[in-house]
């Protein structure tokens, strides 16, 4: 499977996608992570990458589009991949797709994950994240906890700005606005299916899989 998890934030797309990599045994590509990862480990590109965001600029597209050729190349997606956070724009799609012809790459499908949009601002809202780890964790799993079950951190919990009521709503009109448009770009091709994102994990996930399956065996 070749998937492009989509959706606004907090429809639960890094939920997914750490289960499908599971259990599809194919890799979780976050673009976020690789561009810090690249950075990390001074690769040609990643040094580039690493001089734009010293200067507080966004690297360009051309360089996100070379640091994900080069994961993509690599044996660990040989079997597929889950790539999450990009593309963003129909530009950037556009440029996923020459990436993909010269890859030969044809069977890439979009999973667009829906939520009602009073949910995501629940659930984002009820969010906290660890300030000396970066985990995130939902109120319910570190209810009565005064330590992160992760690095043991006490009293580290706190609401993270981008998960304040008034950013949620921002990035939701930014979303709309500016990433909604690659729906449109992957639909007109048949290219992508919609998940509706309520209800459990379990739930979400198996209608996730039954409709990849689907879409698979009507291409």
């Amino acid at each position: 499977m070749r998937i492009i998890l989509f959706g606004s934030p907090g429809v639960g797309k890094g939920t997914q996608a750490k289960i499908l990599s599971e259990t599809q045994h194919i890799p979780h590509i976050s673009t976020g992570d690789i561009l810090r990862n690249a950075v990390k480990e001074k690769t040609e590109l990643g040094m580039k990458a690493a001089e734009i965001m010293n200067k507080g600029e966004l690297v360009p597209d051309n360089i996100v589009i070379g640091i994900i050729k080069e994961v993509l190349k690599s044996e660990q997606c040989s079997n597929g991949f889950i790539l999450d956070g990009f593309p963003r724009t129909v530009v950037q799609a556009e440029a996923l797709d020459s990436l993909f012809d010269e890859l030969n790459i044809r069977d890439a499908i979009l999973v667009h994950i829906t939520a009602d949009e009073n949910e995501i601002i629940k659930r984002l809202n009820g969010r906290r994240a660890c300030k000396v780890c970066g985990a995130i964790f939902s109120l319910t799993e570190i209810e009565n906890l005064s330590r992160c079950p992760k690095c043991n951190a006490e009293n580290s919990f706190y609401l993270r700005d981008d998960d304040k009521e008034e950013v949620i709503r921002k990035r939701l009109m930014v979303y709309q606005t500016n990433t909604m448009p690659v729906l449109d770009y992957y639909s007109a091709q048949n290219r992508a299916i919609t998940i509706n994102g309520l209800g459990t994990v379990e739930e979400v996930n198996q209608k996730l899989i039954s409709k990849l399956k689907e879409k698979i065996l009507v291409a």
